[in-house]
């Protein structure tokens, strides 16, 4: 069988910058001994308890920060077409999403467009400006998309992540 090389055509390229697949957070000596020390009471919390499940998930949430901490974020391509956007290898038609909003704060290192789905099931796309003017991407994004002017700092979840190094 012979496979075909198909492209698909997702409209003229807007814009494109590479981002980080995720936010990798310096951590410090003290953040490791103070997360060693809150796992072990949670655990001995849990095995007075007798709730088991919660320990094993202890576990399984310490090795996995464990073995994700040595590793460097990949990095994707994140392009802005006449069609929708492309993250990495994966493309979302502007059909499938609600708005999106632009949260630049250079001075506290926030510099972020949220793209939020019409299917409330799908998580908001958080998406890191790097080193790009915002403005053009901006006015490239209204011309498919309405924008989330009430939105204006990074969502709680974000915030909470940058705090504890999550």
């Amino acid at each position: 069988m012979e496979e075909l090389d198909q492209k698909i055509d997702y409209g003229n390229e807007l814009a494109s910058w590479k981002i980080p697949e995720y936010e990798k957070h310096e951590r410090t000596k003290k953040w490791y001994i103070l997360a060693t020390v809150v796992s072990f009471l949670l655990l001995i919390y849990s095995f007075f308890s007798g709730n088991f499940l919660f320990a094993i998930i202890l576990i399984m949430i310490a090795l996995i920060v464990i073995l994700h901490d040595g590793q460097d974020p990949a990095w994707l391509i994140f392009v802005i077409t006449e069609e929708g956007i492309i993250v990495g290898e994966k493309f979302y038609d502007y059909d499938e999403i609600k708005n999106f909003s632009i949260v630049y704060k250079p001075k506290r290192e926030v510099k972020k467009i949220y793209f939020e789905f019409k299917n409330v099931v799908k998580p908001r796309l958080s998406i890191s400006l790097e080193n790009m003017n915002p403005l053009p991407i901006r006015g490239n994004l209204l011309r498919y998309l309405s924008e989330d002017l009430e939105r204006i700092d990074q969502p709680i979840s974000e915030t909470f992540a940058s705090l504890f190094k999550l």
